[in-house]
Parts: C-alpha cells; sequence; structure tokens
C-alpha cells in the first residue's frame, strides 16, 4: 500500500525514523516544507498490507488525521528486488490482512447517499420487473449486476461489526430509502404501462418457469444469501473487487423489489409476501454473514502471530 502523508513540521523526525525503522516499510521519500494546506511536510512510503493497520494506528496517535493528512492507495505492481524483500518482513499474506480504517472510510461513502445510487436501484428494480414480464433469466442477470445494494449492505455489516451505530443507522436508511423508491417508481411505471395496455395480472401471475423463483424463496435462498455476504465483505476487506460480480448475480434483492413493485401495481396479492421475504431474507442473510465475517477477521488478525520486536510502529490493530 502506499501512504502519502502531511507531516507537522514539529512530528516529522519522529515519523520519518519510525518509517524508516520499520523494515516493513520501503521507499520512503520526505519533501521538506513542501505542503500547503495543511502545512507541513510530505512522506510517502509504501507500506505491506499487513503493516497497514499498525502504522495508521501509530499515524492517529501522533495525530496526523486532525492535523496532518493521511492518504492510502493500492500500488498494483512493485516488482524491486526492495519491495520483495519488505513483503518477507511482513508475516502472513496480504489477501488476509484488513485495513481496518480503510474499511470503515469506504463503508461511510456507500452509506453516504447520492441521487446515482437511487438512479441505478431504480433502474435495476425496473429491469427486474421487465425481466418478470418477460420470464428473462438474462435480464434478471442484468438487473442483479445493475443494482448497487451490496455496497450499502456491506457498510451496515461494518457498522454492526464494529459497534459504529452512526455508520449503522446511516446504512440502514439508505437501504430502506433506496429500496421504497425503487419499489415505487417502479409501481408508478408499471401503472403507466398497465393503463396503456403493456401489460394485466396476466403477466405476473402467469407461469414462469425461469423467474418464478423470484415470488417463491426456500431454504436455499437463505443459503445464497449467507455465502454471497461473506464472499462480498471478503472481496471487499481483502481489495479482490474482480468477486463483487458473482456477488451480485447471486443474490435475489433487486428481482424481488421489481417483481414486488409489478405484483403492487397489477394488484397479484399471492405473490406480495414471497416477493417481500425474497429480498428481506437476502438482506437479513448478507447481513449476518457479512457482520460474521468481520467479526472472525478481526478475530484472527488480532491473534495472529505478527513480527514483534521488528518495526517500531506497534503491532495493535484497532477498527
Amino acid at each position: 500500500m502506499h501512504l502519502r502523508l502531511i507531516v507537522p513540521s514539529d512530528r516529522t523526525t519522529r515519523v520519518l525514523d519510525t518509517l524508516v525503522g520499520d523494515s516493513r516499510v520501503t521507499s520512503v521519500v520526505r519533501l521538506p516544507g513542501a505542503a500547503q494546506r495543511p502545512a507541513g511536510d510530505v512522506i510517502e512510503c509504501d507500506v505491506t498490507r499487513e503493516a497497514t493497520s499498525d502504522i495508521l494506528a501509530f499515524l492517529k496517535d501522533e495525530g496526523l488525521y486532525d492535523e496532518g493528512s493521511v492518504a492510502v492507495a493500492a500500488v498494483d505492481a512493485a516488482p524491486s528486488r526492495n519491495a520483495r524483500e519488505t513483503e518477507k518482513a511482513a508475516p502472513g499474506a496480504p489477501d488476509d490482512a484488513v485495513i481496518w480504517d480503510a474499511v470503515v472510510d469506504q463503508a461511510y461513502n456507500e452509506a453516504g447517499g447520492s441521487w446515482v445510487y437511487y438512479a441505478f436501484l431504480t433502474l435495476a428494480t425496473m429491469i427486474a420487473s421487465v425481466a418478470v414480464i418477460t420470464d428473462s433469466s438474462i435480464l434478471v442477470v442484468g438487473a442483479m449486476v445493475v443494482g448497487p445494494e451490496f455496497g450499502v449492505v456491506a457498510a451496515l455489516a461494518v457498522g454492526v461489526a464494529l459497534r459504529n451505530w452512526g455508520l449503522t443507522g446511516r446504512s440502514a436508511r439508505l437501504l430502506v430509502l433506496g429500496f421504497l423508491l425503487a419499489i415505487a417508481l417502479t409501481t408508478l411505471a408499471a401503472l403507466l404501462a398497465r393503463a396503456a395496455g403493456w401489460i394485466d395480472v396476466g403477466s405476473v401471475t402467469a407461469d414462469r418457469p425461469l423467474t418464478g423463483f423470484i415470488w417463491r424463496p426456500d431454504r436455499w435462498s437463505a443459503v445464497v444469501a449467507v455465502l454471497a455476504g461473506c464472499a462480498g465483505v471478503l472481496s471487499q476487506t481483502a481489495g479482490r473487487s474482480n468477486a463483487l460480480v458473482g456477488v451480485f448475480i447471486s443474490v435475489t434483492t433487486v428481482p424481488a423489489a421489481g417483481d414486488l413493485a409489478l405484483s403492487l401495481a397489477l394488484w397479484a396479492p399471492e405473490q406480495l409476501g414471497g416477493a417481500a421475504a425474497q429480498l428481506g431474507i437476502n438482506l437479513a442473510g448478507m447481513t449476518v454473514a457479512g457482520v460474521v465475517t468481520l467479526l472472525v477477521q478481526r478475530a484472527v488478525w488480532r491473534t495472529y502471530p505478527r513480527l514483534k520486536g521488528r518495526g517500531k510502529a506497534g503491532a495493535r490493530v484497532e477498527a
């Protein structure tokens, strides 16, 4: 991981000595007086992923979070021998390390809410409703991929796991408001389509061999939600975002919301309960699985036999 720091001048020597003296840190660069806002010295360095939480905890204790600046970015490749030797100085595998400050920061970003989030969720729900009408499994997959809800579910899991109730409340509120708005707008669109004669109650109650599972949850719905929740949280904490696509097309949240909106507009009460249950099971399953996964990762990393006596940043991880 690459760190770019702005350090108040009275702490530069201490921070610099700590970084240079830690065998898990390399490529340390100092630019005296280069920073203007906030004012201070700029220090850049590369840190093994396993040591990043240690270093960030040290920097937080030094007041850089409040009086300086800390930016963290992933290094895609570091082919030098020096980088490889630095990695050997850190215990464990990089993917096993969780950078908790980055996880929390990402969670706050996901829970911030924006018109783009509401737009994507609404569009995904509308695509899902068309999938129900046409009984198209391809459109179901498309709706799952377009839906942005997993990031908010992950933020909710982070809030609960770390007992950050402010983050928990923001995430839960965004999740509820997002689905309420998406279902309401999709219901309105379905009513307009019904008035235009494009669809009728038979469009949702007819036999649907490819998409009927959306409103008929079973035990496997919960199993898939739990597995997807674990995989999704692991992909985010380990920096493996490519795995999220598989998570998106595994859970039936957005398709259930689309079915629910269509059932409301065409009034198919026999499907309302099933679609709502499918949506609830998936959201609850992913959240619970995410919380458990985070707690396990936290416990494992806290008890993991890391370097002691090597490096000066200390060996503690704070969530």
